[in-house]
């Protein structure tokens, strides 16, 4: 977004759109080499524990956030069947099929 004068939303649905492009580096559905750096790392940041307080963040605000949706997502991730942050992450990014991702490590 660095040709921008405006900043992304803190959102996926923000990521999916930036991915389907029209603005910023992304023009449409040219190929794109999207290089994750740190991405082990960042498996383990982004993993249950993070994804677990993002919707506990969510249920303490019914009057945004649909918590029945939050508290489903919740009991699958302490059932051990629910995704993860980087999970959706990489969902977003696989709906995508002109970006190929490059896991890389430092």
């Amino acid at each position: 977004m660095s040709k921008e004068d405006w900043k992304l939303g803190e959102s996926l649905d923000a990521l999916n759109d930036m991915l389907y492009g029209g603005y910023g580096e992304i023009e449409g559905n040219e190929e794109i080499r999207l290089v994750w750096k740190d991405f082990e790392k960042n498996r383990n940041d982004l993993g249950v524990e993070l994804t677990k307080n993002y919707y506990r963040n969510k249920l303490k605000h019914p009057s945004i956030f649909n918590t029945r949706f939050a508290e489903q997502k919740l009991s699958e991730l302490e059932k051990g069947t629910g995704k993860t942050y980087f999970e959706m992450i990489q969902e977003i990014i696989s709906e995508h099929p002109n970006i190929k991702l490059i896991a890389f490590e430092k």
